[in-house]
């Protein structure tokens, strides 16, 4: 089972008015946490959408007008990924998203390759979220923090674990890495290939 580990970065958070800025995926390998392979682009935006951002999240992740000048067209992007995806056999059953905020990403990701040409490619539908994971774990261990107490935001899931936050800005393959940190912390690899 392969784990489609994904982040992105958007010039806000409406769907119906932002758009993608930037994406990066990796996918590793469930049981082992062996690396098959990793994609990241910057996406060209033009000045129309620009003119819509909502400027906290800029400030979140950076990112200008300047910054995104040489990045690829939506469907370049779109067309990379799915290059990708076929290269791996991605499909329904072998593979999981695993992202930090599935619903936000899973959102601007359908931007790039809208829900039905997913459904088409028989691509998975899951998209798992690292702080379920986090709260599943931390309620069956009575000796970790409650995840009410501690907050289920990435930076905060890493703390309990004694983990670096995610570096600033923000960018996505910053996030993908500290994603996958997170993730072994609460969940592991099984066949971890370092062990």
């Amino acid at each position: 089972m392969l784990g489609i580990f994904l982040d992105s970065e958007t010039n806000g958070l409406n769907i119906n008015k932002h758009r993608i800025l930037e994406i990066a995926i990796k996918l590793v390998d469930l049981k082992t946490g062996e690396l098959k392979d990793q994609y990241q682009s910057i996406v060209f935006q033009p000045q129309a959408v620009w003119e819509k951002s909502d400027l906290d999240s800029l400030q979140v992740n950076g990112f200008t007008p300047e910054t995104v000048q040489d990045g690829l067209l939506e469907k370049v992007v779109a067309d990379e990924i799915k290059h990708l995806f076929k290269r791996h056999n991605i499909e329904r059953g072998e593979a999981v998203f695993i992202c930090q905020n599935p619903s936000f990403d899973r959102a601007f990701f359908s931007q790039l390759i809208d829900a039905d040409e997913q459904e088409k490619l028989n691509w998975p539908y899951h998209w798992l979220d690292l702080a379920s994971m986090y709260w599943a774990s931390a309620i069956k261990d009575s000796k970790a923090s409650m995840p009410w107490d501690t907050g289920v935001s990435k930076n905060k899931i890493a703390k309990v674990y004694q983990l670096d936050e995610e570096k600033t800005p923000h960018r996505a393959m910053n996030g993908v890495d500290h994603l996958i940190l997170c993730y072994e912390a609460v969940v592991g690899f099984p066949d971890h290939l370092d062990k």
